[in-house]
């Protein structure tokens, strides 16, 4: 039992014996003990008071004095007011220390057979064009979520809608059969994904020249954009590929299938994978169905032209397009689609969708269309919606000129990493092949980090410059922290490392541990709180109170034999948590730097 849990404990007991009554354990509130005053944890007394009927510091002395005479792991006490401080026992640092150490995974919960099973959705791609910076958040977010729901002793499955289906796609398409004179992945020597998506870019060209040359006839500007042959031939294979007429069908095949081979090599670098990808051309029938049956149990209307709209007045929205007049399926009809062949697929207890926040609106229709089509999550589904992400003005225009491909910012921050660490001068002993996978992982590490220790909700300001810095809150610091303490043990290893309870503890060394044993409790509240940027900011503060440590003490110098072995084991515990807590956001950590 951890030491928060013992004191948790003693003090309902306490409550009990001194006056006479059971609390719940909710009303016991532990905090760290602030700087200024002496002690590790503070009790805080106000919530006993109705009980105890007297003042807050008779009430915390009789606590406090009924913890000490109680409780082997308090040393001793003293009272500010209304807050009891608390000095833990040195044998209760090192027990949890032992208890620390013992465990691979100290502080993350394994699932079992009886966990709920939580569903999250991240990706999301359109095939007629690479991801870009937006996808990076998005991939990123939705793997560390999944991460540390798994942490939190939840079973998960990773789940990918892709976009595969629809005019945007027929526009690459069209453009590959007009001006491709048969080019593939193979022959252009570029990425499928990249491949589709310069298709994408010259529809457009030549679909914004038939606009211009209509307006210059004397047509009014929104006609031409629909009179335009270009995107009459583009509606055209639409509806071919609707009909499922075999010669667009197979093209379409062909196609996404580059994309695809593009795709997994973008998503194997990021070091993000799926359980199951889901794809719209399978769910939009799917979701016309549903939306039918529906319609026949009135949960839904149809309007004379006949389409079908949801009516959400009551729930304080509005009217919500369901199928157009013509039949074909919007947006909500394709994911009500998706929801359906999920919930097929799997036993899901929730769903967590990870899509930007510019879809708030939309996953709060969803959640009021699934819940009245009876799926049990529906109502409890979670939208984690994101902000944006943009580079400082001027920073890597990518090949279409507006959007930042992820590959080519990935390769950046790899370059990057390797530039910086030549120049410090840290690969001075290695060979070409180590330098490299050092500065894969640390180019992504920056990234990654730089990304998740923000507030998903916020937009934000990525600057590649700012990750790669070896000081500071980053991604490398955190790294290089690790590989310095990974360094330390390698020398050390003709010693069998122990531990000797029976030692004297300073205070850096108690906050380290204190620091350590913090790690459950922010895996708790990031999966509670479905906050990747909780465990970065553990990952940072740990970081810094080792590094504070390490200056001030030394390691395998301490002429001390029974201390050095201490601190041995505290550093391999400091790197082993800073290590789990890096994978809960999807970085390695090297094992030198």
């Amino acid at each position: 039992m951890n030491i928060e849990s013992q004191i948790m404990n003693a003090a309902i007991k306490a409550v009990k014996a001194l006056y006479g009554q059971d609390v719940l354990e909710k009303m016991v509130q532990l905090q760290k003990t602030r700087s200024e005053f002496e002690g590790n944890l503070t009790l805080v007394v106000f919530p006993f008071l109705k009980i105890s009927k007297k003042n807050p510091e008779q009430t915390a002395q009789e606590i406090g004095q009924y913890l000490a005479d109680n409780c082997e792991a308090i040393a001793a006490f003293n009272v500010v007011k209304g807050f009891l401080n608390l000095v833990i026992a040195p044998a209760a640092w090192l027990s949890l220390l032992n208890d620390i150490d013992a465990d691979e995974h100290y502080g993350e919960k394994q699932a079992t057979s009886e966990s709920p099973l939580v569903m999250i959705e991240y990706s999301s791609p359109n095939t007629n064009k690479p991801l870009h910076l937006g996808h990076v958040r998005n991939n990123l977010l939705g793997w560390s979520l999944s991460q540390i729901m798994q942490a939190n002793g939840n079973k998960v499955v990773k789940t990918n809608i892709v976009n595969d289906r629809g005019i945007h796609i027929c526009k690459s398409m069209l453009a590959w059969l007009k001006w491709g004179n048969g080019e593939t992945p193979e022959t252009s020597g570029k990425k499928g994904d990249h491949l589709i998506g310069d298709y994408y870019v010259a529809f457009d060209k030549h679909y914004r020249e038939e606009i211009k040359e209509l307006v210059a006839q004397g047509m009014d500007e929104e006609k031409a954009k629909q009179e335009a042959p270009l995107i009459k031939e583009a509606h055209e294979m639409l509806v071919k590929w609707e009909q499922n007429d075999p010669e667009v069908r197979a093209l379409w095949e062909k196609m996404n299938n580059w994309v695809y081979a593009g795709f997994d090599e973008t998503y194997k670098k990021m070091g993000v994978s799926f359980d199951k990808i889901y794809y719209e051309s399978q769910t939009y029938l799917k979701g016309k169905a549903k939306v039918e049956e529906g319609l026949a149990k009135g949960f839904f209307e149809r309007h004379e032209d006949n389409s079908v709209w949801a009516d959400l007045t009551k729930e304080g929205l509005d009217q919500k397009l369901l199928l157009r007049s013509d039949g074909t399926s919007v947006y909500m009809t394709q994911d009500i689609g998706t929801a359906e062949m999920r919930f097929q697929d799997y036993p899901i207890d929730k769903m967590i969708y990870v899509v930007g926040n510019e879809q708030n609106y939309h996953f709060q229709v969803l959640s009021i269309l699934l819940d009245r089509l009876g799926f049990k999550w529906g109502k409890e589904l979670v939208h984690f919606s994101y902000g944006m992400v943009e580079l400082p003005n001027g920073k890597m225009k990518s090949r279409e000129g507006t959007v930042v491909d992820a590959d080519d910012l990935m390769q950046l921050m790899v370059d990057d990493a390797l530039k910086t660490s030549m120049e410090l001068g840290k690969f001075a002993d290695m060979t070409d092949e180590e330098r490299n996978e050092i500065a894969r992982i640390v180019g992504m590490g920056a990234l990654k980090y730089f990304i998740l220790k923000v507030d998903a909700r916020k937009n934000m300001l990525f600057n590649p410059e700012e990750s790669i810095d070896f000081n500071g809150n980053t991604g490398p610091f955190i790294q290089y922290t690790y590989a310095r303490i990974r360094s330390i043990l390698r020398k050390a290893l003709n010693t069998q490392i122990t531990l000797n309870t029976q030692i004297t503890l300073n205070d850096k060394e108690i906050e380290l541990i204190q620091k350590m044993s913090e790690y459950g409790a922010a895996v708790e509240q990031a999966g509670k709180d479905y906050s990747p940027s909780g465990i970065a900011n553990y990952c940072y503060e740990l970081t810094k109170v080792f590094n504070q440590f390490y200056h001030d003490y030394s390691i395998l110098n301490e002429p001390d034999e029974q201390i050095r072995q201490m601190r041995l084991v505290l550093a391999k515990n400091v790197a082993k948590v800073i290590k789990n807590g890096m994978a809960l956001l999807g970085i390695e950590v090297p094992e030198r730097m």
